[in-house]
């Protein structure tokens, strides 16, 4: 792993410096997160496409997770400043992940196995369910809060599911909501990285 003043490389190869390098490129010259999404569309079909470039200890369930289920958030690389982060998602065979938001817009995919994944809207403090779509290796969508920000996902195949997440926060350290499917009431939600550490610093005290 090599930290620099840039950014932190965990996954420090060629392939994902010179990804992260479009990436940065990308959003750098458009004017809106839609624009810089669209840029970014063709690198990071190469990746989900690309079988070799992410070693299996980045594709490990993690049964010690704060999530449960076994499913493990591994950061790949994430910016000095906390505005990009790449990490990969890992989902055990029947396991889901809570209902949650994101907070940053990026682009998410999935790299292996199948995944269910269900879509909902924050009505004033009523989830409504708005979308429910399956999801096979080489789909993704781009991620723009509102839209798509809230979303529960569950592994459909018998192996284990991972996706891919390139999203403009810090991710897994960032507090975000996790969110009750009957009340919709939120609760302060980390989902942090299974292979680093996040500060400590307190949730935040208010809920909705």
């Amino acid at each position: 792993m090599e930290e620099t003043m840039e950014g932190e490389f965990v996954l420090d190869t060629h392939v994902v410096r010179a990804f992260v390098s479009d990436v940065e490129q990308a959003i750098a010259g458009s004017s809106s997160p839609e624009a810089a999404c669209d840029a970014i569309r063709p690198r990071f079909s190469e990746l989900l496409a690309d079988p070799d470039w992410l070693p299996a200890a980045f594709q490990a369930d993690a049964p010690e997770s704060g999530m449960g289920g076994g499913i493990g958030q591994w950061l790949l690389y994430r910016a000095g400043d906390g505005s990009l982060s790449l990490f990969s998602l890992v989902v055990p065979a029947g396991s889901q992940t809570p209902i949650h938001d994101h907070l940053a817009w990026g682009l998410v995919g999935l790299y292996r196995g199948t995944q269910d994944e269900d879509i909902y809207a924050d009505g004033g403090g009523v989830l409504e369910l708005v979308e429910h779509r399956s999801l096979r290796p080489g789909d993704f969508y781009a991620l723009i809060p509102p839209h798509d920000d809230i979303h529960r996902v569950r592994t459909t195949s018998a192996e284990t599911s991972v996706s891919l997440h390139l999203l403009t926060n810090d991710t897994g350290c960032v507090w975000r909501h996790a969110y009750d499917a009957e009340s919709g009431e939120t609760r302060p939600f980390r989902s942090g990285y299974v292979n680093v550490a996040c500060g400590e610093d307190d949730p935040p005290q208010h809920s909705h």
